[in-house]
Parts: C-alpha cells; structure tokens; sequence
C-alpha cells in the first residue's frame, strides 16, 4: 500500500517537473535568452510564508550549518531538476519488490507465480 503511495507521488512529481520544465522552455524560446525557474522562486510563487519560516525552522530544530551550504543549494537548482530528482527517488522507493530467480527455486510449486 504505501508503495503505491510513493509510485503515485513520484509520478506526481515528474509530471509537474515535466510541466515546469516545458514551462521554462516556452519562456526561453519566447524571451530568446535562457530562462530557469530556480525552486525558491517557484516555492515563493505558490507559498512564500512557508518558505519564510523554513530558515528559521531548519536553523533552530535541525542544525544552523545546514541552512546555508545545502538548503540554499536546493532552493538555488532549477525547479524541473529538483522536481524530476525527487520523483525519480519516490518511485524508486514504491518499486515492486523483484525476487531473486534462487528464491523461487526454492519455493514450493504452489507459491510460485
């Protein structure tokens, strides 16, 4: 169950990263100059309080030092990127479960599939 949840969200978020990414390919063909949708400026677009609150957040619950070399980071890459990464882990993390062809030698013949 929760891998169908993972693929589900995984595939979400490709489909949106996809649509950013088409969304910046629009705008650098129309503008004739590069055109990168960074993740903060997307985050900030949809729900800017959220991100406000995520450095303050990260540098009291988490560690200080992790704000300012690795979040800003992220929040620096282009939001199809960081978007595609992240569905491609969560639909990694639903994958079906394969099984090793000496585990079903073993079985009996009624469990095979």
């Amino acid at each position: 169950m929760i891998q169908l949840l993972f693929r589900s969200l995984g595939v979400t978020t490709l489909a949106v990263a996809l649509v950013v990414l088409n969304y910046d390919c629009a705008k650098t063909l129309d503008a004739r100059a590069l055109h990168v949708t960074k993740l903060g400026e997307a985050w900030y677009a949809v729900n800017p309080n959220s991100l406000l609150l995520l450095q303050p957040a990260i540098e009291r619950h988490v560690a200080v030092w992790l704000w300012d070399p690795v979040v800003q980071t992220v929040l620096e890459q282009p939001t199809w990127l960081a978007l595609g990464v992240l569905g491609a882990i969560l639909v990694l993390l639903g994958r079906k479960k394969s099984r090793s062809p000496a585990m079903e030698a073993t079985d009996p013949p009624s469990n095979r599939r």
